[in-house]
């Protein structure tokens, strides 16, 4: 019997194993650029090195928020895995202090990327900062990610969000991710269209950024990042959070940082 137990723990483990399995991480790292040190840059890279591809929002357009991902790879470079990293254009604000670029930053030895990735323009009327999308390859496993920083809460981020909806009618032969800063709760209703087209965000109830001082040891706000999946061509065996601003003194200090925290999940392809 307990010979029959070992077998059968080896079978599931196995059996688990062998589906393609890659860890997505998501990060609104605040207005990454030249005014990041470099020791503020080792703090993010030991929060994401465990990851296989990351989607940053927030990079600064101008000067200084490209060379600041060059930096931040190089640094992830130190730590035992090659990285490769794209970074998107500006996005096309009206209003220039809104505009900011994209990144997608990923270990070489676990995915691919396949051709050029892309500002969205679909919809670059609509959308102040229009999504970032790039499509990857995982083990002969491709999915498209579609990373996006909605507007502020006052600026009513469902009027942007809204047009999620169209996604993939525009792009049927893509395995669509939506993932990033949506300033907006999974459980808004301007979700509802692309929940009943089969996505489902991985996290439900948990809050993404910081406040700004904690209160009775809660130091998160509200619940405003997120990745929604499609649940007819991936599954999610873990998900989570990665709370750095522990590892801080004060939440004030850990703002520093970033002023939301990375958001992760394991995706298994059917």
């Amino acid at each position: 019997m307990i010979q029959k137990t070992k077998l059968l723990v080896i079978f599931l483990f196995l059996n688990y194993f062998s589906f393609a399995q890659v860890s997505v991480c998501s990060w609104n790292i605040m207005n990454l650029g030249k005014s990041k040190s470099n020791s503020e840059l080792e703090v993010m890279a030991n929060a994401i090195k465990s990851y296989d591809i990351i989607a940053v929002q927030e990079v600064v357009a101008g000067y200084g928020g490209s060379q600041a991902v060059s930096r931040l790879v190089s640094i992830l470079n130190t730590k035992g895995s090659k990285w490769d990293y794209t970074i998107s254009d500006p996005t096309t604000s009206k209003n220039p202090s809104s505009q900011e670029r994209y990144a997608f930053i990923w270990k070489t030895a676990q995915v691919k990327k396949i051709g050029k990735c892309w500002l969205d323009q679909n919809y670059e009327n609509e959308i102040d900062r229009e999504p970032f999308m790039g499509t990857f390859d995982y083990q002969g496993n491709t999915f498209t990610l579609v990373s996006f920083h909605a507007v502020p809460k006052k600026k009513k981020p469902e009027t942007e969000l809204k047009y999620f909806k169209f996604f993939p009618k525009h792009y049927p032969k893509l395995n669509l991710i939506f993932l990033g800063d949506f300033n907006c709760p999974q459980s808004h209703t301007v979700f509802n269209p692309i929940k009943n087209n089969g996505f489902a965000p991985i996290l439900v109830n948990q809050k993404t950024s910081l406040r700004q001082k904690c209160i009775q040891n809660d130091c998160l706000a509200s619940e405003y990042d997120n990745l929604f999946y499609d649940k007819q061509k991936i599954k999610i065996s873990q998900k989570g959070i990665v709370p750095f601003y522990e590892s801080f003194s004060s939440v004030k200090e850990a703002r520093k940082i970033s002023d939301h925290v990375p958001i992760w999940c394991t995706i298994i392809f059917k």
